[in-house]
């Protein structure tokens, strides 16, 4: 990247990740065709869908975004001929460990060095109370070999930290077991597996932080819009918000009360954003979100925003190393063990640009000040994290010099063509391939 610049424009940023994962999960088990549209076609989801055609699930497409899936019903998945390979897709792993866990047949999980290295007992050891037999490394960690069991049983089980992917993988689990599967979390994340649950025709029970469901129903197809990823969107937010003359629209962007945090976060620090045309899509609420430049300034994030921007820190961080003093994060231990440590990486590629950031246990510490280059200090390396790369090509908008960044190629996992929109949007940016 070379510096300077602002973004303006309008236009729709890819669909949803994590809405697309689910999408693809329900529809393989449903009774009859769901026609989905808006599906994200990045490494990631195409990971999952991939996986349900190795199980027999006949699936046209992802074109433009449309994707009809002829599902096979609760117990119609056939067991694959090979173990399934997730690549770098955390979602998948941990989402599937419990869907996979209450069929009939053998199951392999597998990853890329990335995915292989991520904590999987936090869905190993509840799906364990359940019955599940899923064997690990001795760390913890992917393959996941899962054995089938006779019966899963219900559980009521307490999140001991908030997770959505611990949630999800556990109510799916559910969906097999004997009785009532219940989850209480400490504190609200996204709700995405709940909200599509009820739109295939499952019956979901909610009260506050828990939420319930009785296996043996079931699911039937449907027709399904998903909204533009707000976890994409926040890029381009946190640009806008750093660049003076920025003024963009992004279109059709799900703002699920359980994933606005960055728009909480960064209207705190004084950022300049406006919802508008408030409607709702495919059983989520979207709107379209202008943002303006404005002068941030920094802050003490609130505890209780962070489940609710738990993958859009590093854009966030780049916002702080953009504002007026201090901008102070605790409670997101959870972001040591993302695609990469994103606390670490970004506080090392933040102290590069001249940022005192000061990485801490369970969050970090930054002063806001000049953004600097890379050509004296290297180049930044994204630790193949596609979230950190991002961010760190909107710090380009206000870097004193050209930023290198390295080891990116995993942005494609998630908001494919990303280097040609921001080009297209004012972002001096050059994508190399190599």
């Amino acid at each position: 990247m070379t510096p300077g610049g602002a973004l303006t424009g309008r236009w729709r940023v890819p669909g949803d990740k994590s809405i697309s994962h689910r999408a693809i999960m329900l529809a393989a088990i449903a009774e009859g065709e769901t026609r989905i549209s808006g599906f994200l076609e990045g490494a990631d989801a195409l990971a999952t869908l991939a996986v349900f055609r190795q199980l027999g699930v006949n699936i046209d497409g992802p074109d433009g975004g449309l994707v009809r899936v002829r599902g096979v019903g609760m117990r119609g998945l056939q067991a694959p001929a090979e173990a399934l390979d997730l690549g770098n897709s955390g979602t998948s792993m941990r989402l599937l460990a419990g869907l996979f866990a209450g069929q009939t047949f053998p199951v392999t999980l597998t990853g890329d060095v990335s995915l292989s290295r991520r904590p999987m007992r936090r869905v190993t050891e509840p799906l364990a109370l359940m019955g599940a037999q899923i064997a690990t490394t001795a760390d913890g960690t992917a393959p996941l070999v899962i054995t089938p069991t006779a019966q899963l049983k219900g559980v009521d089980y307490a999140l001991p930290v908030a997770s959505a992917q611990v949630k999800s993988s556990v109510l799916l689990a559910g969906l097999y077991a004997n009785g009532e599967t219940c989850v209480t979390e400490p504190a609200r994340t996204r709700d995405h597996t709940e909200r599509m649950l009820t739109t295939f025709g499952y019956s979901i029970r909610r009260q506050g932080l828990r939420v319930c469901l009785t296996g043996g129903g079931r699911l039937s197809g449907c027709r399904l819009t998903i909204p533009a990823d707000i976890s994409s969107a926040a890029f381009f937010m946190v640009g806008a918000s750093i660049a003076p003359g920025s003024d963009v629209l992004l279109e059709e962007v799900g703002i699920n009360p359980t994933r606005v945090g960055i728009v909480n976060i960064l209207r705190a620090m004084g950022a300049d954003i406006e919802l508008i045309d408030r409607r709702t899509v495919g059983g989520e609420p979207v709107a379209d979100i202008r943002v303006c430049y404005a002068p941030l300034k920094g802050i003490q994030i609130p505890v209780d925003q962070v489940p609710l921007a738990i993958d859009e820190f590093p854009a966030i961080f780049i916002a702080a190393a953009c504002a007026e003093g201090e901008t102070i994060l605790t409670g997101a231990a959870e972001l040591r063990v993302k695609e990469s440590d994103r606390i670490a990486v970004m506080a090392n590629g933040l102290a590069q640009l001249g940022i005192d950031a000061e990485p801490r246990p369970d969050g970090i510490r930054i002063i806001g000040g000049q953004l600097g280059s890379t050509a004296a200090t290297g180049a930044i390396d994204a630790h193949g994290d596609h979230r950190v790369a991002m961010a760190f090509a909107m710090a380009g908008l206000r870097a004193s010099g050209i930023i290198e960044i390295h080891d990116c190629a995993n942005v494609e996992t998630s908001f494919p063509g990303f280097a040609t929109l921001a080009a297209n949007s004012g972002l001096n940016i050059v994508e190399q391939r190599v």
